[in-house]
């Protein structure tokens, strides 16, 4: 069979529209997280107010700066189902791994789970942060693993 046409022919995979609608949400959310960081007011995302809480988020631009590229190519190639995808998701699904463990440990190391400033809603957007930053990890590794065959058949 051509391989041309096997590759036309496969079913989309379960859940591609899912992956795309996640790592859009993650572009969208890291573009606003940075923005409001930088350019509106970083008291309304801060857990704490000592000086190594801003100096470790000041240290995650860059790193989440490639993640936000992942995300952004990821979802561009599953639009366009492309057999790049799959590096994407590899990328930002390790990325986001990654950064939310960094996360996750500088948390529990320094009480930010415990509410230092008493905002416990502070602690709810920070927890809700690290599940959708290590589900959605995980999910694109699985998705991206998962569906190999058909992504490099588009290749």
């Amino acid at each position: 069979m051509d391989k041309t046409l096997a590759a036309t022919d496969d079913p989309t995979p379960r859940f591609l529209g899912l992956t795309l609608g996640l790592v859009l949400a993650a572009f969208v959310a890291m573009i606003a997280y940075w923005g409001i960081w930088f350019f509106v007011n970083r008291e309304w995302l801060a857990n704490s107010t000592a000086p190594s809480y801003y100096v470790f988020e000041n240290s995650f631009p860059a790193a989440d700066g490639w993640l936000t590229v992942g995300c952004a190519f990821a979802a561009w190639a599953l639009y366009k189902r492309k057999a790049s995808a799959l590096f994407w998701l590899l990328v930002g699904g390790s990325s986001s791994i990654y950064l939310g463990l960094m996360d996750v440990l500088f948390d529990l190391e320094n009480g930010i789970y415990l509410a230092p400033k008493g905002d416990w809603g502070a602690v709810a957007t920070e927890v809700a942060i690290n599940v959708y930053a290590l589900g959605v990890g995980v999910w694109a590794l699985w998705f991206g693993w998962r569906h190999r065959r058909w992504f490099m058949a588009r290749g």
